[in-house]
């Protein structure tokens, strides 16, 4: 596991989630711990490393 900080799309707070480096390329849903929306997480790692991190607004 590894923790990752970022800026929430909504409310701009800064949060950290754990994200799971066993799975390569993940795409997931996840709600900001500060204001509740729900946040897209793309997520890609090779050999553990992270190398592209995009979050996403879902709510249009």
């Amino acid at each position: 596991m590894l923790e990752h900080y970022f800026t929430c799309p909504y409310c701009w707070e800064t949060i950290s989630m754990m994200l799971d480096i066993s799975v390569s390329k993940q795409v997931y849903i996840e709600d900001c711990e500060v204001c509740c929306h729900p946040i897209q997480l793309s997520v890609k790692f090779i050999n553990s490393e992270l190398v592209d991190f995009q979050v996403d607004n879902i709510e249009q």
